[in-house]
């Protein structure tokens, strides 16, 4: 019998990579996208698509019962995975901004995570796999937003691993740094939308950021494809024995050292220049 998984943030990017890639390997892959038109295209793609809302619980728990209506009521694997990015200097972030990154980027997460446990709890076995960021773990100026979110959802993982291990649910994350896909084009929608950068104490740097955001694919050094995400998801999911994080791309790798062997100021001077 083939294994199940219901992947969130289908529309592009890792998401979509994802859900292509596992299916073709033979998993019988849940792929779910916020917008209708993205649905449709997941489903042209041969995919068991659905909307999935990560704001709004009536979405959240209607897929579910979907999603567990088509199985039978079991589902193998969990791949959290749909967020964007708020940029904007925090004194400039409007809170209702904030508490927009969190409602998707971390409250959806876990209202979606906590309808999965009791059925991976009641067959006795699950993964749920969660796509943090390096940004989970350093900081980066203007992307307070984000950084907060990842921050969070890091100490949410960490704590879930803990207590569900005498379940055999295994709880995972993966730590990807730069990787080319949509999310500098919805952070640049983002951007617009809730910071007044004419107005700013920091339009100069933010002129910055929106050429850098501006660009289809990003310059930035070590950059990977979202493929190479997906072969960690692969080795998290058919491992017997999955790493508990998976750092993605040379910068994550080493910023995890620096963070344990640099002082703190020494770390700061680095990650300004970002």
């Amino acid at each position: 019998m083939r294994k199940s998984i219901l992947i969130t943030g289908c529309s592009s990017g890792i998401g979509l990579d994802a859900a292509l890639t596992l299916s073709a390997r033979g998993y019988h892959v849940f792929a779910t996208a916020r917008n209708d038109v993205d649905v449709k295209s997941l489903q042209s793609k041969g995919l068991s698509a659905y909307h999935l809302d990560l704001t709004n619980s009536d979405s959240i728990q209607n897929t579910v019962n979907l999603i567990l209506e088509e199985t039978g009521g079991t589902l193998d694997y969990l791949f959290n995975n749909g967020a964007y990015g708020q940029p904007g200097a925090l004194e400039d972030l409007p809170t209702q901004a904030l508490k927009a990154q969190f409602e998707t980027n971390v409250f959806g997460w876990h209202e979606l995570t906590k309808l999965i446990i009791p059925v991976m709890r009641n067959q006795g076995h699950g993964r749920i796999i969660q796509c943090s960021s390096v940004l989970g773990f350093v900081s980066m100026a203007y992307r307070g937003a984000y950084n907060a979110s990842k921050y969070a959802l890091e100490g949410l993982t960490d704590t879930l691993r803990l207590e569900l291990k005498s379940a055999n649910i295994a709880v995972i994350l993966l730590q990807p740094g730069p990787i080319n896909t949509q999310f500098r084009a919805n952070a640049l929608t983002a951007f617009k939308k809730c910071i007044d950068d004419e107005n700013s104490v920091h339009k100069v740097q933010y002129q910055q950021q929106v050429a850098r955001l501006s660009t289809k694919k990003s310059t930035a050094k070590f950059t990977l494809e979202s493929t190479e995400v997906t072969k960690a998801l692969i080795h998290a999911l058919e491992s017997n024995r999955p790493k508990i994080r998976y750092r993605i791309t040379v910068p994550t790798k080493l910023f995890a050292m620096f963070k344990r062997i640099l002082p703190t100021r020494w770390l700061d001077h680095l990650l300004s220049k970002g």
